[in-house]
C-alpha cells in the first residue's frame, strides 16, 4: 500500500484563520520579550549550592531552583559556558548523514567490529558515525498495525513530530540519556501531536504551535523566536536526507520515549501522575513507531516535496515577524522634544 503522498501535499495550504493564529503568537512574543527585558537578572546560586560546592559534594542539575536552571541554560544559549563544553553538531548536519543505509525492513545494517570498536550502549550512538542506530527489528508494513487508511495529515504530524525532537536533542546537548525522562517530557511539551493528541491539518498550524512553546516563559531563555526558526532549518535538514535518516531519527525518538518510560519507575511523582504521566508516554511511543513505519513505506521525493513546504512556511513565518516589526515601530509615538524653557509672554 503506498500513499500518493506528493499530491497530498501540494493540496495542503494553511488557512486564513491559521495565518492570524501566527501573527497572534509574533505579537505576543513580542509583548513579553519587552516585559521580560524590564525584569531583573535572575539571582545568583542560592547558599545552599554555594556550601554545598564549598564542602567537596556534587551538586546536579535538579539541585538547582527553577531560576538558577533558567540562568544555567540561559548561559549556555548565549555560549558564555561554550569553552567549559564541547560544542555539539547535530548529527543531521554530519557529511556521514548522506550516506545512511538501511535494509529493506527497515533495520540497521550490520557492519563488523573491531576489537577496539565495540558499541557502548545497545541504544546508544555509533561513535564512528555519530548517526542514531535504526531499529533492532523489521519494520511492520502499516495495514497490519491499522485497518484503517493512513490519515494524508500524516505528513503535517511527522513535522510536528521532528521538530519536538530537534528542540529537545538541542536543549540537551545531544545527550538526552543524561535525563531520558525529562528528554522526553519536553519532547511531549512541544509537540501538539505527542502531548496534546492535536491533529494539524497544515504545516504552517504544526509549526505554529511548536514556535509558541519554544517562545514560551518555559523555553524561551533558549533564544526565543529566532531559535525556533532555526530549528525548522533542522526540520528541513532531515526531511532532505530521505526515508533512512528519518527512521533513524523516528528511531531515537522511539527509544528517547521507551527510556523515559522506564526512569519513570524509579521516579518520585505520586502513583496517579506517575500513572498519567505513563500513559502519555505509551501513547506517544505507538505514534511514534506508526508513523516511522509509515515514513519507511514512502516514495523519496515525498520528502523533497514536504521539505520544500517546509521551508516555503519558514518563509511565510519570517514575512509576518517582518510585517509584525514594521507595524509595530509605527504603532509606537514618537517623541518629541520637550522645552525645558518657556518663554513667559
Amino acid at each position: 500500500m503506498q500513499e500518493n503522498v506528493v499530491q497530498e501535499l501540494q493540496q495542503m495550504h494553511p488557512d486564513d484563520e491559521t495565518k492570524q493564529k501566527m501573527l497572534d503568537i509574533l505579537k505576543r512574543y513580542h509583548s513579553e520579550e519587552e516585559s521580560d527585558s524590564m525584569d531583573e537578572d535572575y539571582p545568583s546560586l542560592s547558599a545552599e549550592i554555594i556550601e554545598k560546592v564549598l564542602s567537596g559534594g556534587e551538586v546536579s542539575f535538579d539541585d538547582l531552583s527553577m531560576e538558577e536552571k533558567k540562568r544555567f541554560q540561559r548561559a549556555i544559549a548565549s555560549g558564555e559556558l561554550s569553552k567549559m563544553f564541547k560544542p555539539w553538531d547535530p548529527w543531521w548536519f554530519k557529511p556521514s548523514a548522506r550516506n545512511i543505509s538501511l535494509s529493506k525492513e527497515g533495520t540497521q545494517l550490520v557492519h563488523p567490529l573491531s576489537e577496539e570498536n565495540e558499541v557502548e550502549d545497545v541504544i546508544g550512538i555509533n561513535e564512528c558515525s555519530d548517526i542514531p542506530p535504526g531499529p533492532e527489528t523489521p519494520l511492520p508494513p502499516v495495514s497490519s498495525l491499522s485497518s484503517r487508511e493512513p490519515s494524508p495529515l500524516l505528513t503535517v504530524h511527522l513535522v510536528d513530530i521532528l521538530y519536538s525532537y530537534c528542540f529537545t536533542l538541542r536543549l540537551y546537548n545531544g545527550d538526552w540519556r543524561s535525563d531520558a525522562l525529562g528528554s522526553a517530557m519536553v519532547a511531549l511539551s512541544v509537540s501538539s501531536v505527542l502531548g496534546q493528541g492535536e491533529q494539524p491539518e497544515s504545516v504552517l498550524e504544526a509549526l505554529s504551535y511548536c514556535l509558541e512553546q519554544v517562545c514560551s516563559p518555559a523555553y524561551r531563555h533558549m533564544g526565543g523566536l529566532q531559535f525556533g526558526l532555526n530549528l525548522i532549518d533542522d526540520v528541513i535538514g532531515l526531511l532532505s536526507l530521505g526515508s533512512s535518516a528519518l527512521v533513524c531519527a523516528l528511531s531515537d525518538m522511539n527509544r528517547l520515549i521507551q527510556s523515559g518510560e522506564k526512569e519513570l519507575k524509579s521516579s518520585k511523582p505520586r502513583k496517579q501522575r506517575r500513572d498519567e504521566i505513563r500513559s502519555n508516554l505509551k501513547m506517544a511511543q505507538r505514534k511514534v513507531y506508526f508513523i516511522m513505519c509509515w515514513v519507511h513505506e514512502q516514495h523519496e521525493e515525498a520528502w523533497c516535496s514536504l521539505a520544500a513546504i517546509v521551508q516555503a512556511e519558514k518563509t511565510s513565518v519570517m514575512e509576518l515577524e517582518w510585517s509584525n516589526r514594521r507595524e509595530g515601530l509605527k504603532s509606537k509615538p514618537k517623541t518629541k522634544g520637550k522645552c525645558l524653557i518657556e518663554e513667559i509672554k
